[in-house]
């Protein structure tokens, strides 16, 4: 089965804040059907920030009882077939947050987005946060710029492809993503699913569902269709829904 959970946002313990995703957190050890399973953390997108795995490691490492790993491609210039090897022995990869058009360029010049496609295709559980969920869909809207201009505007920015629609996260906590993504989609196709923080949206094969770690916590549907703008929530249930039905207007 192909698996990805796609986390709008959430803190997971970092030095003074809260840890908020664990349930979501706990599904995905679930999926990868494993008591202890092996989790590779790709921090990229945070250029390969040392204290961003240190966190990930005691969160999935001690909180949750997981082998934790670390892919820096930054940082070690590692073969190709020594990424394989490390991706493909995971059971869980897991990306972190931070500049995600930095992250999609590396992953190409290295090749990282061909292993994760056999990733995906092997059934390893993809999960991540922020452009660790952005990586998953075929575009998301992004802050990228702001790291070397804080008063850039959101862009639209390419990533895997898995998932065939626009992604947006933190969807109600930074409050230029609602009208940013509803500017973009006017000059996209298709849909794009807008995720809150503390709330996720989790794939299998051609099946979704929405999950969530705190109970407001929620995702949509966002589209243009016939001049007009529409933002539908996407209901949280137990079992899994057809994709395509959600990637249709």
């Amino acid at each position: 089965m192909k698996k990805i959970v796609a986390i709008g946002g959430g803190e997971i313990g970092s030095p003074g804040c809260l840890i908020e995703t664990t349930k979501i957190d706990k599904e995905i050890i679930r999926l990868s059907g494993k008591k202890r399973p092996r989790v590779l953390f790709i921090p990229t997108a945070s250029s390969d920030s040392d204290g961003y795995f240190e966190t990930v490691k005691k969160h999935f490492g001690k909180r949750l009882g997981c082998e934790v790993d670390v892919l820096r491609v930054i940082k070690e210039k590692l073969s190709r077939a020594e990424i394989e090897r490390k991706v493909l022995s995971s059971d869980i990869v897991y990306v972190g947050g931070g500049n995600t058009l930095k992250m999609i360029r590396i992953w190409k010049s290295c090749r990282l987005d061909i292993i994760l496609q056999k990733a995906w295709d092997k059934g390893i559980v993809l999960s991540g946060l922020s452009a660790g969920s952005i990586c998953w869909f075929r575009n998301g809207t992004s802050d990228s710029r702001r790291f070397k201009n804080p008063d850039a505007d959101l862009i639209k920015v390419s990533g895997l492809g898995f998932i065939p629609a626009t992604h947006s996260p933190h969807y109600d906590v930074e409050k230029d993503r609602r009208p940013g993504l509803k500017k973009i989609m006017q000059k996209t196709s298709g849909i794009a699913i807008a995720i809150d923080n503390c709330c996720a949206v989790e794939f299998i094969d051609n099946t979704y569902r929405v999950i969530a770690s705190k109970p407001a916590a929620k995702a949509y549907k966002v589209y243009w269709k016939a001049g007009k703008h529409y933002e539908i929530e996407i209901l949280k249930q137990k079992k899994f829904l057809p994709l395509f039905d959600l990637l249709t207007k």
